[in-house]
Parts: C-alpha cells; structure tokens; sequence
C-alpha cells in the first residue's frame, strides 16, 4: 500500500466498474471500525470455508484444518492465553473484491485474505476475530495492540520494517488485461509492448513503470502510448471497443474481473504478470505485525504448513489467484526499497 494499490491507495479501486456496479450495494459499509460477522467463513470445529458469500468470486471450498500443536507453542504466551487471533483487515469504507470485501449478506467480511487469517489461525489453534476497518485505523489497531496480524494486501516494504515484522503469503504482482479475443501476451519483456496503447491509472505503481517502459522504449525510437480514464467502467468500455490495446493494474483486480465477465461479450484475459516491485525485485504480500510481537515466526511456519498439505494451492485456486503462489513463507524477506516507496 504508501503509493498503494488496495496496500497503495492510489490503486485501491481493485474492482472493475462492471463488477463494482452489480456488487455495489453489498459492498457498503459505515466508516471506523466493524467487529460485524467475524466468524464468517468458520464452519463445523477444525473447518474453514473458503470463498463463503463470495458472490460469485470465489469458488466455496470447505477445508478440514487441525491445530498443528507445536506450532501452537511457538506463539506469544499473551496470544496462547487469549486463545483468539485478532485479525486486522483494513476494507472499509467500499471492499477490494476479491481480497476483502462485504460478502452477498451485506454484513458479512469475505475475500481471500479474511481466508487466510481464518485458515493460519485454525493451524495455530486459534479462534480468529477480525476487525474491519478502514487503511489507516488497521495500522492503528497494530500499533496500539487492539490486533495481533493484519492480513489485508499489505506489501512487504523496507520503510515498513522500521515499525512490523512481516510473513509473506503472495506474490504482489501487476497485470495486463486484454479482451479474451486477443492473443498478444506479456512475458515480462517491455519490447512486447512496441506500437501498443495501454491504459493504467493516474498517481499508481504501475504507472510509474508503464512510464519507465514507454521511455525506453522512447529512445529505441519506438512508441507506446499511455491512455489514463476516470474510472473503470471508462476504461473497460475502451478495451472493449478496441480503444486500448491493454489494461495495466492489481493482478487481484483483474482476476476478479476476468471472473464476473467470463462468458459475456465482454470477456476478458490476462495478458501476463509483472512484479509491482519492478523488474529487480519480486514484490511480496505479507501477513504483518508490531515489531518485535514474535507472531511473525510461527504465522510463517502456519503458512509453510498450508503450503505443504495443499490447503494454500486450495485457498489461491478458489479465489482464482493462483498465479500469485509462493513456495515458501518468507519472515521479513528483502522488501520494496526506500527509494521505491
């Protein structure tokens, strides 16, 4: 998230307008915080169920997941004598579909990171409490104790490790969306897009660097032009309409709309993924908490646990992520520089 997609706020906006229209009224909430629906996705003792009142944007899944005892042992005794794992998710006012958002109940907080707070809690032992609030409070929330982890898109920063100590879950990757007719693909080389014209939103990483690549590609004598639209549903209308070549933003995002328009006219694809990091560094979704808490240690070795009887592969695959897997949980693993923050 500070030049942050939903961790960015310049990038927030995750949903497509065409998405955002028909879930617009279950996506409202009230400002401050919401401790509403805080079991949501917790189904019979030793169950999590994933994608519950997803909308359609995820696929319910119900995963058998048992306390792992040692891992238990390793947390703070504070969190070991509460026995909850407060979970901070910083969603409101509107919803990141499809990380985290008001589920078709329109109380209830679904999205594949409320998820995975509710699956590595279930590892742990732990009864998971999740507190809604809105980007700033969830930092608060931290700061002051009132949540032990914050599971809510947060990028794995170097500013950030002054203040939290993190565990990575996901890849924090970018991505280019293009109708499902079309077959140009990205690969990760910016020569790919010569002669194209790609759309991208105004003040965001991903602009900064569609704007490095349109510049060498400048001094090739090549062009690529940059289009910028007031919303989605602008920019989506142009794709459409053969306006726009591509779209370039939050890979989430755009799974979740290839999602909603697979199978209507306006379907789309993903074209290819690139690190929101940049071409030097792969970037990482972190699960994150007050620095020098010891929570970061065992929710890591809880996400290794995942990883290692297929239940993450689950929880990525019902939310149509599985393009953002790691193969191992990382504790502060090199961040996003000072220098690009």
């Amino acid at each position: 998230m500070p030049n942050r997609r939903p961790h960015r706020r310049s990038s927030r906006a995750l949903t497509a307008a065409t998405a955002a229209a028909c879930l617009a009224a279950l996506l409202t909430a009230c400002g401050g915080d919401s401790d509403a629906a805080t079991t949501a996705g917790a189904g019979a003792p030793g169950t999590v169920t994933v994608g519950r009142l997803s909308n359609g944007a995820a696929r319910q899944t119900t995963l058998t997941v048992p306390e792992v005892k040692e891992l238990h042992g390793r947390l703070p005794e504070a969190v070991r004598k509460k026995g909850t794992l407060v979970i901070a998710v910083g969603a409101l006012p509107s919803g990141f579909p499809p990380l985290a958002y008001v589920g078709a109940d329109q109380k209830t907080l679904t999205g594949a990171e409320p998820d995975l707070g509710r699956l590595v809690a279930a590892v742990l032992g732990l009864k998971p409490e999740l507190r809604n609030s809105t980007w700033e409070n969830m930092f608060v929330a931290l700061d002051s104790g009132k949540a032990d982890v914050a599971f809510s898109n947060v990028t794995d920063t170097e500013e950030r490790k002054r203040k939290y100590e993190f565990a990575s879950y996901r890849k924090d990757n970018l991505a280019f969306e293009v109708p499902k007719t079309s077959t140009w693909t990205f690969s990760g080389d910016y020569h790919a897009l010569a002669g194209k014209t790609v759309a991208v939103g105004s003040g965001t990483n991903q602009e900064r660097i569609l704007l490095e690549w349109k510049a060498k590609l400048a001094k090739e004598g090549k062009k690529l032009t940059v289009k910028y639209f007031q919303d989605s549903n602008s920019t989506y209308l142009a794709l459409a309409g053969g306006k726009i070549d591509a779209y370039l933003g939050p890979n989430p995002g755009i799974s979740y709309h290839v999602r909603q328009t697979a199978g209507t006219p306006r379907a789309t694809r993903s074209a290819g993924t690139f690190s929101g990091a940049g071409e030097t560094l792969q970037g990482l979704i972190a699960a994150t908490a007050k620095k020098g808490s010891g929570l970061a240690e065992p929710v890591a070795a809880a996400i290794d646990h995942l990883i290692g009887n297929g239940q993450y592969a689950q929880w990525l695959a019902a939310w149509n992520l599985s393009d953002e897997a790691v193969t191992r949980a990382q504790v502060d693993p090199p961040g996003l520089p000072l220098d690009n923050t």
